[in-house]
């Protein structure tokens, strides 16, 4: 896998950052674009439902909708 990188987004008002392998932030951008929606409003539903780190929720959230 390649290195960690920060992505800036903003959800909820305020602006935050997560640090994902580039595999999960392109996986990521894929799903906001196949739902049809920005990836700021999809982290922003991982947020609100997360137990924990937002980076490792976002990681658990594509793991679980590539094996479906």
């Amino acid at each position: 896998m390649s290195g960690l990188r920060k992505h800036s987004l903003e959800i909820a008002g305020h602006h935050t950052s997560v640090t994902l392998e580039d595999e999960f932030w392109q996986a990521l951008k894929t799903l906001a674009k196949t739902q049809g929606r920005s990836i700021n409003a999809l982290v922003a539903e991982i947020d609100e439902t997360r137990e924990g780190n937002l980076s490792s929720a976002i990681r658990v959230y594509v793991l679980k909708a590539v094996q479906e």
